[in-house]
């Protein structure tokens, strides 16, 4: 095929990005670390944008814009927030160009800004800028908004999708009352995006809590769900953060209470990125190309008929808009791929690398005797099957290719799910295995960079609910008592 791709096995690295690009998700654009996604992985992108959007309309929260530019003074109100964005931010300094005289573009310096803007590598500081305009008193409070945006990081080392100096998002910015509603509100947020991920992107992931090394700027806590991708390394797949009240007293948000006291607001943030792209394909996807959830493929069926004459193709197509009308009753994509410039086998493999759940081939032989050909591609299983029944078979095919995906996913990060007593044991899996390392660790923040220096491993998660036990860290050789999650990452 010429569109084949690296292994997996040879080189993992190389196999995403081959796959990327050949599968028409996106590929690399004229500006250094950005990326066009294509219509194809738009369309992927789109399915969890609206999956998504409905989850968060659900639990009461409305979408919003804010600015894509935010004045360089409001990030010197938070100061760790401030500083952990500071070294990733595009500036905006002036707002002219001109002609010098010579034939060539310059920048007119004498159209400098009074004060620089930031291009937003994320909204805290606009919004809550905002919010003071907004907010009096407890009667207008919560507020419950997102936004859908772009925002832009000058990564250094781009790879499509996982990291790219502008990338799309969703960005949950909520007012509460009260700091319980906050927390409240920040757990309710994880549990939405650990839904999603499992439900939607068949992805079993971990819901956790931040260390202090790895929290959010300007967070006080900071939740998440991690994901172990094929060649055992972890990916951070959504954050939930609590703010506590550090952007309400960065911009003077107050409100006067019930009680008629003021008080500071209490603030969350939370989003996932088209780094669930990312995911997706690093956690399903085989060497032979994507391998889609059906919940989230832009084609859920194709229809490939293999005829020589006129007369064959004009059969077969009657039978694929019987089977197209009555799959999109029932809220089915479908395409039906009557080309006549691509042979069958070609057909075969190009839907193949786009991940397409279900294949239908129907030929004149399989017109005679009432039957077709359904191949499942998270398996690559084939059988002939009756054409009578086939809408409620496909429906329930797509079902179970849904759920036989997680499962697949989930006993993978199982298996490579280990608990380890020695810091020889904890290196060796790390080089040798890989996956999620369970290992006690003595809490201190010293500790972790020594580990992650040495090791390249770093704290993922400390998992919600995690079961307290007594033991000795790993590097150290102090007192712990839990063990957490480490693991290389994206």
């Amino acid at each position: 095929m010429s569109k084949g791709i690296t292994s997996r096995e040879t080189d993992y690295s190389q196999w995403y990005n081959e796959l990327v690009v050949k599968a028409d998700l996106a590929e690399h654009s004229a500006v250094r670390g950005c990326m066009v996604i294509k219509p194809y992985g738009y369309a992927i992108w789109e399915k969890m944008q609206a999956a998504l959007d409905k989850m968060f309309k659900d639990t009461g929260h409305s979408n919003a814009y804010f600015p894509l530019f935010i004045p360089k003074s409001f990030f010197s109100k938070e100061a760790s927030h401030v500083e952990g964005f500071a070294t990733e931010c595009a500036v905006v300094t002036h707002y002219r160009l001109k002609n010098d005289g010579t034939g060539n573009i310059v920048v007119d310096e004498e159209a400098k800004l009074e004060e620089e803007l930031i291009v937003r590598p994320t909204s805290e500081t606009i919004i809550w800028n905002t919010y003071k305009g907004w907010i009096e008193s407890y009667r207008d409070l919560p507020i419950l908004v997102n936004q859908w945006a772009n925002v832009v990081r000058w990564e250094m080392r781009t790879r499509l999708f996982l990291r790219t100096a502008e990338f799309l998002w969703q960005e949950g910015h909520t007012a509460h009352a009260t700091k319980e509603e906050a927390l409240a509100e920040a757990e309710q947020m994880l549990n939405v995006y650990a839904d999603f991920a499992e439900n939607w992107l068949a992805l079993p992931v971990i819901r956790g809590r931040k260390t202090e090394n790895e929290r959010f700027a300007g967070a006080l806590d900071t939740l998440c769900i991690e994901a172990l991708m094929q060649d055992g390394k972890a990916l951070q797949a959504g954050t939930s953060h609590f703010l506590g009240q550090n952007f309400a007293k960065a911009f003077d948000v107050k409100f006067t209470a019930k009680d008629g006291k003021l008080d500071y607001v209490w603030a969350t943030s939370w989003g996932v990125s088209t780094r669930l792209m990312g995911a997706l394909i690093m956690a399903h996807s085989d060497d032979q190309g994507l391998v889609l959830p059906p919940k989230l493929a832009p084609i859920q069926v194709v229809i490939v008929p293999i005829f020589k004459t006129e007369e064959e193709q004009m059969a077969i197509g009657a039978l694929a808009d019987t089977l197209i009308s009555e799959l999109k009753s029932k809220g089915i994509s479908i395409k039906y791929d009557d080309r006549d410039t691509h042979r069958p086998g070609f057909k075969f493999a190009e839907w193949e690398l786009k991940g397409v759940p279900v294949r239908i081939a129907v030929g004149t032989r399989d017109m005679q005797q009432g039957t077709v050909e359904i191949a499942r591609r998270d398996t690559q299983a084939k059988e002939t099957v009756s054409q009578a029944g086939l809408a409620d078979r496909v429906e329930q095919l797509l079902i179970d290719i849904q759920q036989q995906i997680y499962n697949k996913a989930a006993a993978f990060r199982e298996a490579n799910t280990v608990s380890v007593d020695t810091y020889e044991e904890f290196k060796r899996v790390l080089e040798e295995e890989g996956g999620f390392v369970a290992a006690h660790w003595d809490g201190t923040r010293e500790t972790e960079q020594l580990i992650k220096e040495e090791t390249k491993a770093t704290i993922r998660c400390i998992p919600l609910n995690n079961p307290l036990e007594q033991g000795t860290c790993v590097r150290t050789g102090k007192p712990s008592i839990q063990r957490v999650l480490f693991a290389r990452a994206y």
